[in-house]
């Protein structure tokens, strides 16, 4: 079995932040794979779900996320799962937008998430890195993480978050190469390496056909 966590901060006032990616990531798992309906348990929202012979439980932490580990710790203890068996999603500002990858273990690089998380069940547990960008300054990115995306980023969102529920499959079983690739077939889809051939354009530089008639030929047909 797999726990899964969206990191966010609860309410409709945090809904569309940035911090709150990993909340929409659980979103769009839940609503393509046909999860059952959300409900309250372990300090959070959960719904749980199948992917082939792996049962998944979702979760979103409404401790708040600084107090994110409350929640997961309680969950994992519910569930007797190891640190092992948790994979995180959280909003990852050392990364561009629109892009992703994958940690286990390591440290927790200043996210208030991860670092309440590690204080509850350690920091060996798979992460889902997913880049939002850096504001530029350290002093800014409080303000920066708790603003909602602005309108120019809806079309990359959609589509990682598309990515990320097309190969999620991949991920709970260990592939975590395909997940990846899932997602940049949505955000950055292969260039078509066919073209149409070039048209064929008249050699205007070709030598003229050579004169093959014989003199008195030519001289007939002079004075035709």
């Amino acid at each position: 079995m797999k726990l899964l966590v969206g990191l966010g901060n609860p309410g409709t006032k945090y809904a569309h932040n940035r911090h709150n990616i990993g909340f929409m990531a659980m979103d769009q798992i839940a609503a393509d794979h046909g999860f059952n309906g959300w409900r309250s348990k372990f300090q959070g929202q959960t719904c749980d779900g199948r992917f082939g012979s792996e049962r998944v439980t979702l979760l979103k932490p409404e401790t708040f996320m600084n107090l994110s580990g409350q929640s997961v710790g309680e969950a994992m203890r519910y569930l007797k799962l190891a640190p092992e068996d948790v994979i995180v999603f959280h909003d990852e500002i050392d990364l561009a937008p629109g892009k992703v990858r994958l940690k286990t273990g390591g440290g927790h690089a200043g996210h208030n998430g991860l670092r309440s998380i590690h204080g509850h069940i350690g920091p060996d547990y798979d992460r889902v890195r997913m880049g939002v960008g850096h504001p530029g300054h350290k002093d800014a990115v409080p303000g920066y993480v708790l603003r909602d995306f602005p309108k120019a980023d809806q079309a990359w969102l959609d589509d990682e978050l598309r990515g990320i529920s097309d190969g999620i499959a991949d991920l709970i079983t260990g592939d975590g190469p395909k997940f990846l690739n899932a997602i940049a077939l949505r955000v950055a889809p292969p260039r078509s390496s066919k073209s149409a051939p070039k048209p064929k354009t008249p050699d205007t530089a070709s030598e003229p056909e050579t004169d093959t008639r014989s003199p008195m030929q030519k001289l007939v047909d002079k004075f035709r």
